[in-house]
């Protein structure tokens, strides 16, 4: 149960003047110039055998902004620069905790360009947002409401590859609170023909957007590497217009998952999917494509923090679990099921069962025991001999 308001970030677009652009410019590379700079020192540091910690990297700063060759860093605001300085130690404690791996350097062109400000360095009063260093408020596109009566924490302002601004306000929602409870439980199983197949029996057609916009992706990719190398102009405007196709793939597959994720959530009490490693997924240079195009781990997340806000649960099955082998009306596990066998006969009971169905009714039976017997615990299944099997895990380490 929630005991306290949600932090809830709410995104919008906005479109800054050429003097706010040129500012929030100025310090995205500010932002990153400090953040490898402070990298590089405690990585220095370390080599040596010493710990540096955020004060340290602060003091740094302070005598950095003291010199000839970063004095520039003083004509933006202190708290983006402060801000990134939090980001580097949070990096190097999920690194220590063996949470992450160790922190990367920001690159121009491929980092994220983005600035985050606390309460001493923006203003909100009706509907208002100015952030320091700027006269006038940001042009924002109010496309939702925020919370009644809250106040923003944090704003942190970005800019995508497609040349699209954002601001994302960081504020208590007191409007989460978990839905009443529902009997309902399901069991989810990924694929790529149908994006999920539920134990009801459901299926959901899987979208492919990538594909609907391939051939003007692979256009704009062609007329991209006929560009000169380097910072040109052309070669720029070329860049961006790859980069608004994916946005735009992007924004769909988003939205897509936003809609279904919230539906299972309203509907279910309990929800199990299978607990895939999409990272070694991916090394299937046949499948690569259409397995990133499905967004299962994008999916997965937002069915996670989805489930805590509304008091329901997700449970994650093991991933060695035979959903897809194993008879869910008799128990019975099958030798072998190639990949493109989608219907099979029970060599047992004689039930037909559809591959992908049959798997979401098993991961539901696995998800259902495992809240009895324990995470981890595979439930009871027989093989085709017909001796019983119990096979247990130690319990999955959450991140």
């Amino acid at each position: 149960m929630l005991t306290t308001d949600v932090k809830r970030a709410f995104k919008y677009r906005f479109y800054p003047t050429d003097a706010q652009a040129a500012e929030l410019s100025r310090t995205f590379g500010c932002v990153r110039k400090v953040y490898n700079l402070a990298l590089a020192a405690r990585t220095e540091a370390w080599a040596r055998q010493e710990r540096v910690n955020y004060n340290a990297t602060s003091a740094m700063l302070t005598a950095w902004k003291k010199t000839d060759g970063l004095a520039y860093l003083s004509n933006v605001s202190s708290v983006p620069l402060q801000q990134t300085l939090r980001h580097l130690q949070g990096a190097f404690t999920n690194f220590f905790a063996k949470q992450a791996r160790y922190p990367r350097f920001k690159s121009k062109r491929k980092s994220r360009a983005s600035a985050e400000y606390t309460r001493s360095a923006f203003k909100f009063r009706d509907g208002r947002l100015t952030l320091a260093k700027m006269a006038e408020p940001l042009d924002i596109v109010w496309s939702r409401p925020l919370p009644d009566g809250v106040e923003p924490t944090t704003v942190t302002v970005s800019r995508d590859s497609a040349g699209r601004w954002f601001v994302s306000v960081l504020c208590d929602d007191p409007s989460v609170k978990p839905l009443p409870a529902a009997d309902a439980a399901v069991g989810i199983d990924v694929g790529l023909d149908h994006l999920l197949t539920l134990s009801t029996g459901e299926k959901i057609a899987n979208p492919r957007h990538e594909r609907r916009d391939r051939a003007r992706l692979a256009k704009a990719q062609r007329v991209l590497a006929k560009k000169a190398k380097g910072d040109g102009a052309n070669r720029r405007k070329a860049r961006q217009k790859v980069a608004k196709i994916h946005a735009r793939i992007g924004d769909r597959r988003r939205d897509h998952l936003h809609r279904l994720t919230t539906r299972l959530v309203r509907e279910n009490q309990t929800i199990v999917i299978e607990d895939l490693t999409v990272r070694n997924m991916v090394k299937n240079r046949s499948l690569a494509r259409a397995i990133s195009d499905a967004a299962w781990t994008q999916f997965r997340s937002l069915l996670e923090y989805k489930a805590a806000w509304c008091g329901r649960e997700v449970i994650a099955v093991d991933r060695f679990f035979p959903s897809s082998k194993l008879c869910s009306t008799c128990g019975t596990l099958q030798k072998r099921l190639p990949l493109h066998v989608r219907t099979w006969t029970c060599e047992s009971c004689g039930t037909t069962h559809d591959r992908d169905a049959n798997a979401a009714k098993n991961l539901l039976a696995a998800g259902l025991a495992v809240t009895v017997c324990g995470a981890g615990v595979r439930p009871q299944r027989r093989t085709p001999g017909g001796q019983s099997v119990t096979k247990q895990k130690p319990p999955r380490r959450e991140p």
